[in-house]
């Protein structure tokens, strides 16, 4: 049986310790990455939309690092909107600038009615390089 591994970014935000989650865990080579938000340090929302978005990206991108990952390591992608309709073309456009499109991943897109203050979440499963 593989043995778990709780990581963490650099500089962790304060939603981790708030509420008792890691930012993601190693199983074998593969790392489950929790929701990432765009908190600041704080734990609070980045209030403009787009910001919030790349700082979740950015959040993302910490976190990956810490496994020692880049974003083309990332298998499954799964986005999470509030307002997917008037969203969609701001974080596709933020995705698709900040992600290495080859080879492409997996992605799934829903809209949910909340998320802690958060108007979008980004989870992944990333394979760890060897």
């Amino acid at each position: 049986m593989s043995q778990r591994e709780a990581l963490y970014p650099a500089r962790p935000h304060a939603l981790f310790r708030e509420h008792g989650y890691a930012a993601a865990i190693r199983s074998g080579d593969l790392l489950f990455v929790s929701g990432m938000v765009g908190a600041r340090e704080d734990g609070s929302p980045e209030p403009d939309f787009t910001k919030q978005v790349e700082l979740a990206f950015a959040n993302l991108e910490a976190t990956l690092a810490a496994a020692g990952c880049g974003f083309g390591d990332i298998v499954d992608l799964t986005t999470f909107h509030t307002d997917p309709e008037n969203q969609f073309e701001t974080v596709w456009a933020i995705k698709s600038r900040v992600l290495d499109q080859s080879p492409p991943h997996n992605v799934t897109a829903l809209g949910v009615n909340w998320l802690a203050g958060f108007d979008f979440e980004i989870k992944v499963i990333a394979r760890i390089p060897a």
